[in-house]
């Protein structure tokens, strides 16, 4: 007997489930790129009929019940629903695919209501004059923003809801179409069935697992220069060989990113650039290819800066905002937020950059990049999601206050900066309404252009006027003569032993530097190692008894093994090129003795360990946040079991170490133990706070005060994950 349903793992956590007699197509959870994804798997394809050209997919989405899954978002609806309106010709008119029926959007309350508006603001951006008034101050370029705006959107902004349908799931049964159910059987698992036959899927995923990038990318050992431009991206959100059109900037030996598009910690690790190293982000717009792997950035003990214009700002929050359920400030907890002058040069650390508006659907700028050096300026200008000339000059209008269009003053400014003469230019060519022409730009006078922001070879035409950039690929500004890994080894030292004079530093800074190619042992559980390591890039996997850890620079590495000269406990292994300053374990002991830090060492061994192998910790913390809150660690031992309720400082974060406690809030109650967590809400703006509890088997508490903890991003994204996750299970999903 011929099966009526049909399904498909098509990674980790994502399912494709068919249903040929309903006609009906459902993607089960949509990360970054799942697109591609479905394309590599063969689920979309391109197709002719009726002399139409278009592409087959998904015609429905079940949400994730939960929207974080270690560190990332399970559900990022706007590109698959992309596919379905456009790609697929549902929205397209006289198109065969556009029939009655909507894409559908399958799931709980909660989720369905985040998906409509993040697509909402991932279409149009900031939906009104004034609020984009608020973030300009000046009433001619607002309204001419706004009328730009609403020529994109062909006159009329649509909420969601007109061109999508929805089904909540609550916890019972739901009836899609006719004879078909789906069931919420616990959280993340679903049983679909239909006539005679079922099928369970599971969405959640493991620990220390993540969504893959669709494509392979080579390892590679990149030099910090002066000011060099990194190629990170070249393709866009539908290329299923090359990440989305980005750079990365080496500027006097910092790391910056522009854009952060998905699957960018893929791209970081095979480029040696640890999330530690990274100094800011340069953010063009909001849309999922160019945004969806902000998340990743999140992921450092320390807040990255984040440079973009107000609007852009704004924008970006706004739909982060809709995501997560929480309040466009909020972010300031996560980035350091540095606001950048639209039109003219911003000074960042000697980095001069100029973003530019840009028009698109939603607020974008284009940036320029320009430092002097040996008597002349060095320039790169990154021009990502610009439209063509030919588009800008159909949106001309005589009067742009009250007509939808732009002025013809306002595009020759477009023009004039889009064609400006720059060392090394990169430019989006993707086409069509929202992105750029190759043509523009075949008079341009750069040396170098390079074309991006398209899935399709260059042809002959587009390589006589520029050229592609494998991933990986260096282009030399200024080099770096002087040696900036023992500049950042200084550093990363200075603020570890605080206080220590630069003459006692340099005792232990005078050693060698070891690059180490991926996957080499640095060193083996159960050898003495004599030297002790100060990661400087790049990314070393530590394997402890079950536990697995991801240290980047700025941590130690067999310090205390090495100290003791004791067989070690864990197996280091580098996951990308690293380099590591390589200290003697004797020059280092020598060195921690005459600073009277041995004792210090000894008594925080047991704190250390404990932070290290606890979730919200032992990855990417570096070795001076780590010494920063064991300091501010305190122990709490409960030893009568027969104790009664007891009340509680609810002004700490509080990590249970050992045991088992009831803790009682206001709306539940339940029993946690080792590793898990209690007091947190304050830190990610909820207030929930626990009421009392009682120690049902002894055990130890270590509570830490607040403030040490609010600018570590990777904790507060951590807990902001649980706290989500144990909404549902203790509230419900429609809420």
């Amino acid at each position: 007997m011929q099966a009526k349903i049909h399904y498909l793992e098509i990674i980790r956590g994502v399912y494709w489930v068919e249903i040929n007699d309903l006609d009906l197509r459902i993607l089960c959870a949509c990360p970054a790129d799942i697109v591609k994804h479905m394309m590599l798997k063969g689920l979309i394809h391109t197709i002719q009929t009726h002399e139409i050209q278009y592409e087959t997919g998904p015609n429905a989405i079940l949400l994730s019940d939960l929207m974080l899954q270690n560190g990332q978002f399970s559900n990022m609806a706007e590109f698959p629903v992309l596919q379905m309106l456009y790609n697929q010709g549902m929205l397209l008119p006289n198109h065969p695919n556009n029939t009655d029926n909507k894409p559908l959007l399958i799931g709980s309350a909660a989720q369905i209501k985040a998906q409509m508006e993040y697509i909402y603001y991932g279409n149009y951006g900031l939906d009104s004059y004034e609020l984009i008034l608020e973030c300009t101050g000046d009433e001619k370029l607002a309204n001419e923003l706004w009328q730009m705006k609403k020529k994109f959107a062909f006159g009329q902004i649509h909420h969601t809801e007109e061109l999508l349908d929805s089904v909540i799931l609550q916890h019972n049964q739901a009836v899609i179409y006719d004879q078909l159910h789906i069931t919420r059987v616990r959280t993340n698992v679903f049983r679909f069935e239909y006539l005679d036959e079922t099928l369970t899927i599971d969405l959640n995923l493991p620990p220390n697992t993540t969504y893959p990038a669709p494509y392979p990318l080579g390892f590679h050992d990149i030099k910090r220069e002066y000011f060099s431009v990194i190629h990170s991206g070249q393709g866009d959100g539908f290329d299923v060989n090359r990440p989305s059109m980005s750079s990365i900037i080496s500027f006097q030996g910092r790391i910056y990113i522009i854009d952060a598009g998905p699957n960018i910690a893929y791209s970081l690790i095979t480029l040696g650039i640890g999330i530690s190293e990274i100094e800011g982000v340069f953010q063009t717009h909001a849309h999922d290819d160019h945004f969806a792997g902000i998340t990743s950035l999140l992921r450092s003990d320390h807040r990255i800066k984040f440079y973009a214009t107000p609007l852009v700002c704004r924008s970006i929050f706004k739909k982060l905002a809709v995501l997560l359920s929480t309040q466009d400030e909020d972010f300031s907890h996560y980035f350091e937020i540095v606001p950048l002058k639209s039109d003219c040069w911003n000074d960042i650390n000697g980095l001069e950059v100029k973003p530019v508006i840009s028009p698109h659907p939603v607020e974008t700028t284009v940036f320029f990049f320009k430092t002097f050096w040996g008597g002349n300026y060095y320039s790169y200008a990154h021009l990502a999601d610009i439209s063509s000339m030919q588009v800008l000059e159909d949106m001309i209008v005589e009067n742009p206050k009250d007509d939808m269009g732009l002025s013809k003053e306002t595009y020759e400014q477009i023009k004039s900066a889009y064609l400006t003469t720059v060392n090394l230019k990169k430019i989006d060519i993707g086409g069509g309404m929202i992105h750029g022409c190759a043509d523009d730009f075949s008079d341009d006078k750069s040396p170098r252009i390079i074309l991006a922001h398209t899935a399709q070879p260059l042809t002959a035409e587009q390589k006589a006027i520029g050229s592609s950039a494998p991933f990986g690929v260096v282009d030399l500004m200024i080099p770096e003569y002087t040696n900036n890994m023992h500049r950042h080894a200084l550093a990363y030292l200075e603020a570890y032993f605080t206080g220590s004079s630069r003459s006692q530093i340099e005792k232990i800074l005078n050693n060698e530097i070891i690059t180490y190619p991926p996957g080499s042992l640095i060193i083996k559980k159960n050898e003495i190692n004599p030297y002790i390591y100060l990661v400087l890039t790049g990314y070393v996997e530590k394997f402890d008894r079950e536990n697995y850890n991801m240290v980047s620079a700025g941590s130690f590495i067999g310090e205390y093994s090495g100290l003791k000269q004791q067989k070690s406990t864990a197996t280091f292994r580098s996951v990308s090129y690293v380099h590591a300053l390589q200290i003697p374990a004797s020059a280092y002991l020598e060195f921690v003795q005459k600073k009277q830090l041995y004792l210090l060492i000894e008594e925080q061994k047991d704190k250390y360990d404990f932070l290290q192998q606890h979730p919200l910790f032992r990855e990417f913390i570096g070795a001076t946040t780590l010494r920063e809150i064991a300091n501010h660690m305190i122990r709490k031992d409960y030893y009568h079991t027969n104790q009664a309720l007891l009340n509680v400082d609810t002004k700490r974060l509080s990590l249970i170490c050992s045991g088992i406690f009831e803790i009682h809030t206001r709306h539940y109650q339940t029993r946690l133990s080792h590793n898990d967590q209690f007091h947190y809400e304050p830190l990610i703006r909820e207030e929930n706070p626990i009421i009392q509890i009682h120690p049902v088997e002894a055990g130890t508490i270590y509570e830490i005060e607040y403030q040490v903890l609010q600018h570590i991003p990777i904790v507060l994204w951590k807990l902001l994950e649980i706290y989500h996750k144990q909404k549902i299970e203790y509230t419900g999903l429609a809420h």
